[in-house]
């Protein structure tokens, strides 16, 4: 009961940083950069969101399976395969999550007001001290709530994972498989208590970033004023 919980939550946490750092990347360069095919690169972004599911899970199975190209590539580097691992639960949940990231990392880059970024590279700032000490902090509030709805959609995963990591006791059976295949055999109980376990650890994570998201805003914008 206690290793579904623990995997779910390393799965998550991983995803969750790798769509941070992705989608912090690529919501920059395709905010300051325009070049053609802009548009449909980020129709393919968004598609995970939009996409079933079991059709996410079918395409990487595709990709990272044994006569894929990713999983060629792994295969001739590691000497091993990605699938039916719990990186491949995390590769999945990273792929479902990283629109929310890239959308709301997006959106609250286009918040900022260009004016204090542009005072910046007046007084001598370069490019990287100014995303570090303006555009970050301007934008950390957007930035957070893709984080937490990245968290939140990694955590619950389900579709695309059963296809690309399966239901492994013990090596890729995560809460929502659990609670999945419990209630299918008739287990309220163990599923009951992992909805609470998860609802609860959902909750506190949510809480815990929104009060340190207020936190940050509210030391700033004190730096600011003095």
């Amino acid at each position: 009961m206690i290793y579904p919980i623990f995997l779910s939550i390393k799965v998550a946490i991983i995803a969750t940083l790798i769509s941070f750092v992705v989608g912090i990347f690529f919501a920059r360069l395709f905010f300051v950069k325009n070049f053609p095919g802009k548009e449909a690169i980020e129709a393919i972004f968004f598609l995970p969101m939009v996409l079933p599911p079991t059709v996410t899970g079918f395409i990487l199975l595709i990709l990272f399976g044994k006569h894929g190209p990713l999983g060629f590539l792994i295969r001739k580097i590691f000497n091993s395969q990605l699938l039916f691992t719990w990186w491949a639960a995390v590769i999945a949940s990273s792929v479902v999550a990283f629109p929310l990231m890239y959308q709301s990392a997006k959106a609250a880059f286009e918040s900022v007001d260009i004016k204090q970024e542009r005072a910046a590279r007046i007084l001598g700032a370069n490019e990287l001290r100014v995303f570090c000490t303006i555009t970050m902090p301007l934008a950390w509030p957007g930035i957070l709530s893709g984080v937490v709805l990245s968290f939140a959609r990694a955590i619950g995963e389900f579709g695309a994972t059963l296809m690309t990591a399966g239901n492994i006791p013990g090596k890729t059976q995560t809460i929502p498989m659990v609670i999945y295949f419990a209630v299918e055999s008739g287990d309220y109980k163990t599923a009951i208590y992992l909805v609470v376990v998860i609802i609860l650890f959902s909750f506190g994570m949510i809480f815990w970033l929104n009060w340190l998201s207020r936190k940050k805003v509210l030391k700033y914008t004190k730096k600011q004023r003095q």
